[in-house]
């Protein structure tokens, strides 16, 4: 059973919806909801726990993203990711990940690096255990502190949409045989270049990191 959405008598309408909105796109980008699947907003907002009004905004949000399409006499069905919409993504993210990875090189605090140092150690740590999930966590946790650290506001909030759209993708990527490991050594080398502080270098293996994923995913 779905569980409710937790709230206070305090929170905003707006506040309530933003965190329907975050729910129902998470359960179509994990894949609870599929492709062709109806948004049936009296079954929501009892499953929710809250009114349909909210219910109705994450929907327009949802259609917003392109995640949903308000179809007559059929309401909202779920669209999700397609494989040219994952191809895209991929195609964007070779041309500009590198350049965060080189203006983090360039920006990173000792602080930024220090957790980036400890966010590849327990990569390793947990590739080497075989706990493929810790080393999906770990690899989500190494590009967000990647991004943040580029100090770039537009790309970070444009790859970390981008990464959190990908969620199921590239945690299904990691669990192919020998694909962990792989990316512990792209990360690695990312992370050298940084300690460096050699920009041009973390650029260059961050393509390389971004487009081997790319090449993995699609065979």
């Amino acid at each position: 059973m779905m569980a409710k959405i937790e709230y206070d008598e305090d929170q905003q309408p707006n506040s309530l919806g933003s965190r329907v909105f975050t729910r129902l796109q998470n359960d179509i980008l994990d894949g609870k909801y599929i492709a062709g699947d109806n948004l049936i907003e009296t079954k929501l907002s009892s499953e929710l726990g809250v009114s349909r009004t909210p219910i109705r905004e994450a929907i327009r949000q949802l259609e917003l993203e392109g995640l949903v399409k308000l179809i007559p006499n059929k309401g909202a069905v779920v669209k999700g990711l397609s494989v040219q919409d994952v191809k895209d993504i991929y195609a964007i993210r070779i041309l500009i990940e590198g350049l965060a990875a080189k203006w983090a090189a360039e920006k990173i605090t000792e602080e930024e690096l220090e957790v980036l140092k400890e966010t590849v150690d327990l990569e390793e740590f947990y590739t080497l255990k075989g706990d493929t999930e810790h080393v999906i966590k770990m690899d989500t946790r190494f590009h967000e502190k990647l991004f943040r650290a580029s100090k770039s506001i537009p790309l970070i909030h444009t790859l970390s949409t981008f990464h959190h759209y990908l969620q199921k993708v590239r945690a299904d990527n990691i669990r192919k045989p020998g694909r962990a490991s792989e990316t512990l050594e792209e990360h690695k080398k990312i992370l050298q270049a940084i300690i460096d502080g050699n920009g041009e270098l973390a650029e260059k293996y961050t393509t390389e990191h971004v487009r081997n994923a790319s090449i993995n995913l699609m065979d």
